[in-house]
Protein backbone atom coordinates (compact mmCIF):
# COMPACT_ATOMS: atom_id res chain seq x y z
CA UNK A 1 0.00 0.00 0.00
CA UNK A 2 1.44 3.11 -0.84
CA UNK A 3 0.39 5.97 2.02
CA UNK A 4 0.19 9.98 1.69
CA UNK A 5 0.44 12.20 4.34
CA UNK A 6 -1.14 15.97 4.60
CA UNK A 7 -1.00 17.93 7.86
CA UNK A 8 2.96 18.05 9.11
CA UNK A 9 2.36 20.03 12.16
CA UNK A 10 3.30 18.83 15.82
CA UNK A 11 1.13 15.92 15.85
CA UNK A 12 0.98 14.74 12.10
CA UNK A 13 5.03 15.03 11.90
CA UNK A 14 5.75 12.00 14.50
CA UNK A 15 3.02 9.96 12.99
CA UNK A 16 4.57 10.57 9.47
CA UNK A 17 7.73 9.46 11.08
CA UNK A 18 6.28 6.22 12.64
CA UNK A 19 4.90 5.26 9.18
CA UNK A 20 8.71 5.83 7.26
CA UNK A 21 10.67 4.03 10.11
CA UNK A 22 7.59 1.06 9.98
CA UNK A 23 9.34 0.38 6.54
CA UNK A 24 5.95 1.37 4.31
CA UNK A 25 6.60 3.87 1.52
CA UNK A 26 5.25 7.48 2.32
CA UNK A 27 4.48 10.17 0.00
CA UNK A 28 4.07 14.18 1.72
CA UNK A 29 2.39 16.80 0.60
CA UNK A 30 2.80 20.23 2.31
CA UNK A 31 1.82 24.23 1.92
CA UNK A 32 5.22 25.67 3.70
CA UNK A 33 8.75 24.54 2.73
CA UNK A 34 9.65 24.33 6.22
CA UNK A 35 6.94 21.41 6.73
CA UNK A 36 8.88 19.19 5.59
CA UNK A 37 12.29 20.10 6.59
CA UNK A 38 12.10 17.13 9.47
CA UNK A 39 11.54 14.43 6.68
CA UNK A 40 14.91 15.49 4.60
CA UNK A 41 17.42 12.70 4.24
CA UNK A 42 14.64 10.00 4.64
CA UNK A 43 12.81 7.63 2.31
CA UNK A 44 9.78 10.00 2.14
CA UNK A 45 8.66 11.33 -1.13
CA UNK A 46 7.67 14.47 -1.67
CA UNK A 47 5.15 15.13 -4.55
CA UNK A 48 4.12 19.12 -6.05
CA UNK A 49 0.42 19.24 -5.55
CA UNK A 50 -2.58 17.81 -3.83
CA UNK A 51 -3.54 15.47 -6.89
CA UNK A 52 -0.19 14.44 -7.61
CA UNK A 53 -0.42 12.90 -4.34
CA UNK A 54 -4.02 11.46 -3.93
CA UNK A 55 -3.08 10.05 -7.64
CA UNK A 56 0.04 7.76 -6.35
CA UNK A 57 -1.35 6.67 -3.21
CA UNK A 58 -4.31 4.05 -1.67
CA UNK A 59 -3.88 5.27 1.44
CA UNK A 60 -3.62 9.34 2.58
CA UNK A 61 -3.99 10.58 6.02
CA UNK A 62 -5.47 13.85 6.37
CA UNK A 63 -3.99 15.64 9.80
CA UNK A 64 -5.06 19.13 9.12
CA UNK A 65 -6.66 21.56 11.58
CA UNK A 66 -10.19 22.19 11.21
CA UNK A 67 -13.43 21.30 9.38
CA UNK A 68 -12.61 23.58 6.60
CA UNK A 69 -8.89 22.56 5.52
CA UNK A 70 -10.35 18.52 5.52
CA UNK A 71 -12.85 20.12 3.13
CA UNK A 72 -10.22 21.91 1.11
CA UNK A 73 -7.97 19.01 0.51
CA UNK A 74 -10.06 16.50 -0.03
CA UNK A 75 -13.28 17.85 -1.65
CA UNK A 76 -12.07 20.87 -2.90
CA UNK A 77 -11.38 22.26 -6.95
CA UNK A 78 -7.81 20.83 -6.51
CA UNK A 79 -8.24 17.89 -3.91
CA UNK A 80 -7.45 14.71 -3.36
CA UNK A 81 -10.88 13.74 -4.81
CA UNK A 82 -9.69 15.27 -8.17
CA UNK A 83 -7.01 12.40 -8.33
CA UNK A 84 -7.51 9.14 -6.51
CA UNK A 85 -8.18 6.53 -7.93
CA UNK A 86 -11.11 4.14 -7.50
CA UNK A 87 -11.11 1.96 -4.03
CA UNK A 88 -8.25 3.97 -2.58
CA UNK A 89 -8.63 5.20 1.22
CA UNK A 90 -8.88 8.67 2.66
CA UNK A 91 -8.45 8.55 6.42
CA UNK A 92 -8.98 12.17 7.85
CA UNK A 93 -6.86 12.14 11.56
CA UNK A 94 -8.21 16.04 12.00
CA UNK A 95 -10.64 16.34 15.25
CA UNK A 96 -13.62 18.61 13.37
CA UNK A 97 -17.33 17.42 13.37
CA UNK A 98 -18.84 14.01 12.48
CA UNK A 99 -20.83 15.45 9.83
CA UNK A 100 -17.72 16.73 8.27
CA UNK A 101 -16.08 13.21 7.62
CA UNK A 102 -19.55 11.91 6.62
CA UNK A 103 -20.33 14.55 4.18
CA UNK A 104 -16.80 13.69 2.76
CA UNK A 105 -17.90 10.29 2.39
CA UNK A 106 -20.50 10.90 0.31
CA UNK A 107 -18.56 13.35 -1.93
CA UNK A 108 -16.33 10.84 -2.06
CA UNK A 109 -18.55 8.44 -3.36
CA UNK A 110 -18.80 9.13 -7.00
CA UNK A 111 -15.18 8.42 -7.44
CA UNK A 112 -15.56 5.17 -5.44
CA UNK A 113 -13.21 6.36 -2.66
CA UNK A 114 -13.49 5.42 0.82
CA UNK A 115 -13.83 7.94 3.62
CA UNK A 116 -12.67 6.63 7.24
CA UNK A 117 -11.97 9.06 10.18
CA UNK A 118 -9.61 8.18 12.40
CA UNK A 119 -8.68 10.87 15.05
CA UNK A 120 -5.76 10.45 17.49
CA UNK A 121 -5.40 11.14 21.11
CA UNK A 122 -1.76 10.85 23.16
CA UNK A 123 -0.28 14.02 21.40
CA UNK A 124 3.10 14.52 19.45
CA UNK A 125 5.00 11.97 22.45
CA UNK A 126 2.65 9.24 22.01
CA UNK A 127 3.56 9.34 18.48
CA UNK A 128 7.10 8.99 18.50
CA UNK A 129 6.89 6.20 20.99
CA UNK A 130 3.67 4.32 18.64
CA UNK A 131 1.47 4.56 21.19
CA UNK A 132 -1.29 7.00 20.13
CA UNK A 133 -4.84 6.03 21.19
CA UNK A 134 -6.84 5.44 17.32
CA UNK A 135 -10.52 6.06 17.65
CA UNK A 136 -11.60 4.81 13.56
CA UNK A 137 -14.92 4.83 12.42
CA UNK A 138 -15.77 3.43 8.55
CA UNK A 139 -16.69 0.27 6.71
CA UNK A 140 -14.96 -3.04 8.10
CA UNK A 141 -12.93 -3.36 4.73
CA UNK A 142 -11.31 -0.01 4.90
CA UNK A 143 -10.24 -0.11 8.55
CA UNK A 144 -8.96 -3.51 8.24
CA UNK A 145 -6.64 -2.71 5.10
CA UNK A 146 -5.31 1.40 6.54
CA UNK A 147 -5.30 -0.85 10.51
CA UNK A 148 -1.57 -1.93 9.78
CA UNK A 149 -0.57 1.93 8.97
CA UNK A 150 -2.45 3.09 11.82
CA UNK A 151 -0.71 0.81 14.13
CA UNK A 152 2.48 2.17 13.31
CA UNK A 153 2.02 5.03 15.06
CA UNK A 154 -1.28 3.98 17.39
CA UNK A 155 -1.83 1.22 19.77
CA UNK A 156 -4.81 0.70 20.48
CA UNK A 157 -5.97 1.13 17.12
CA UNK A 158 -9.87 0.98 18.04
CA UNK A 159 -12.38 0.49 15.36
CA UNK A 160 -15.80 1.93 17.35
CA UNK A 161 -18.32 2.23 14.26
CA UNK A 162 -19.22 3.84 11.12
CA UNK A 163 -17.88 6.65 9.72
CA UNK A 164 -17.92 9.84 11.87
CA UNK A 165 -18.04 7.56 14.95
CA UNK A 166 -14.27 7.74 15.66
CA UNK A 167 -14.76 11.65 15.95
CA UNK A 168 -17.84 11.15 18.63
CA UNK A 169 -15.59 9.36 20.50
CA UNK A 170 -12.64 11.45 20.21
CA UNK A 171 -15.33 14.40 21.38
CA UNK A 172 -15.92 12.69 24.22
CA UNK A 173 -12.52 11.78 25.56
CA UNK A 174 -11.33 15.40 25.19
CA UNK A 175 -14.82 16.88 26.70
CA UNK A 176 -13.42 14.93 29.89
CA UNK A 177 -10.21 15.78 29.36
CA UNK A 178 -11.49 19.71 29.66
CA UNK A 179 -13.80 19.27 32.53
CA UNK A 180 -11.00 17.60 34.62
CA UNK A 181 -8.47 20.43 33.17
CA UNK A 182 -11.58 22.84 35.15
CA UNK A 183 -12.15 20.95 37.84
CA UNK A 184 -8.06 20.83 38.78
CA UNK A 185 -7.92 24.32 38.75
CA UNK A 186 -10.79 24.87 41.48
CA UNK A 187 -9.07 22.33 43.33
CA UNK A 188 -5.91 24.19 43.25
CA UNK A 189 -7.58 27.11 44.15
CA UNK A 190 -9.45 25.29 47.24
CA UNK A 191 -5.65 23.98 48.36
CA UNK A 192 -4.17 27.81 48.13
CA UNK A 193 -7.18 28.71 50.32
CA UNK A 194 -6.27 25.37 52.61
CA UNK A 195 -2.83 27.72 52.52
CA UNK A 196 -0.91 24.98 50.55
CA UNK A 197 1.37 25.23 47.56
CA UNK A 198 -0.01 23.97 44.66
CA UNK A 199 2.74 22.23 43.64
CA UNK A 200 2.86 19.87 47.11
CA UNK A 201 -0.85 19.53 46.35
CA UNK A 202 -0.03 18.74 42.21
CA UNK A 203 2.41 16.07 43.67
CA UNK A 204 -0.25 14.62 45.22
CA UNK A 205 -2.57 14.26 42.80
CA UNK A 206 -0.02 12.99 40.57
CA UNK A 207 0.26 9.46 42.49
CA UNK A 208 -3.31 10.15 44.25
CA UNK A 209 -6.75 8.20 43.57
CA UNK A 210 -7.89 11.92 42.89
CA UNK A 211 -5.62 12.44 39.98
CA UNK A 212 -6.17 12.33 36.20
CA UNK A 213 -4.49 12.44 32.97
CA UNK A 214 -5.03 16.17 33.24
CA UNK A 215 -2.68 16.18 35.95
CA UNK A 216 -0.25 14.22 34.48
CA UNK A 217 -0.32 16.37 30.93
CA UNK A 218 1.12 19.38 33.41
CA UNK A 219 5.15 20.06 33.54
CA UNK A 220 6.81 17.93 36.61
CA UNK A 221 6.61 20.66 39.41
CA UNK A 222 4.09 22.72 37.53
CA UNK A 223 1.43 25.25 38.08
CA UNK A 224 -1.94 25.62 36.31
CA UNK A 225 -1.61 29.09 35.30
CA UNK A 226 -1.30 28.24 31.84
CA UNK A 227 -3.88 25.77 32.14
CA UNK A 228 -6.63 28.15 30.20
CA UNK A 229 -3.69 28.55 27.68
CA UNK A 230 -3.89 25.13 26.54
CA UNK A 231 -7.07 24.59 26.58
CA UNK A 232 -8.37 26.89 24.02
CA UNK A 233 -8.60 26.72 21.18
CA UNK A 234 -7.60 23.29 20.62
CA UNK A 235 -9.87 21.52 23.44
CA UNK A 236 -12.39 24.51 23.49
CA UNK A 237 -13.18 23.99 19.76
CA UNK A 238 -13.80 20.15 20.52
CA UNK A 239 -15.65 20.86 23.50
CA UNK A 240 -18.60 23.40 21.56
CA UNK A 241 -18.51 20.71 18.70
CA UNK A 242 -19.50 17.74 21.16
CA UNK A 243 -22.19 20.01 22.93
CA UNK A 244 -23.49 21.37 19.20
CA UNK A 245 -23.39 16.81 18.09
CA UNK A 246 -25.37 16.20 21.23
CA UNK A 247 -27.95 18.86 21.24
CA UNK A 248 -28.67 18.33 17.60
CA UNK A 249 -28.97 14.60 18.58
CA UNK A 250 -30.83 15.15 21.59
CA UNK A 251 -28.50 13.47 23.53
CA UNK A 252 -27.84 13.95 27.53
CA UNK A 253 -24.78 16.52 28.82
CA UNK A 254 -25.85 16.44 32.53
CA UNK A 255 -22.96 18.30 34.02
CA UNK A 256 -20.46 18.72 31.54
CA UNK A 257 -21.20 21.81 29.47
CA UNK A 258 -21.42 23.52 33.05
CA UNK A 259 -18.11 22.00 34.11
CA UNK A 260 -15.99 23.04 31.10
CA UNK A 261 -17.75 26.57 30.59
CA UNK A 262 -17.06 27.36 34.76
CA UNK A 263 -13.74 28.16 33.78
CA UNK A 264 -13.56 28.23 29.64
CA UNK A 265 -16.71 29.70 27.65
CA UNK A 266 -16.72 27.48 24.64
CA UNK A 267 -20.58 28.47 24.03
CA UNK A 268 -18.95 31.22 20.90
CA UNK A 269 -16.21 29.11 20.17
CA UNK A 270 -15.45 28.91 16.01
CA UNK A 271 -16.27 25.22 15.01
CA UNK A 272 -15.61 25.28 11.58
Amino acid sequence: MKIGFIGLGSQGTPMAQRIIAAGLPLTIWARRPESLEPFRGTDATVAGSLPELGAHCDLVCVCVFADQDVEEVVSGPDGLLSAMRPESIIAIHSTVNPDTCRAMAEAAKSKAVHVIDAPVSGAAPAAQAGRLLVMVGGDDESVTRARPVFESFGDPVVHVGPVGSGQLAKLINNVVLTANFSILVDAVAMSQGFDMLPEVVLEVLRHGTGGSRAVDLLPDGGSTVAVGERVHPLLGKDASIAFAVARALGAPIGQLEEVVNHLWDVSGVETS
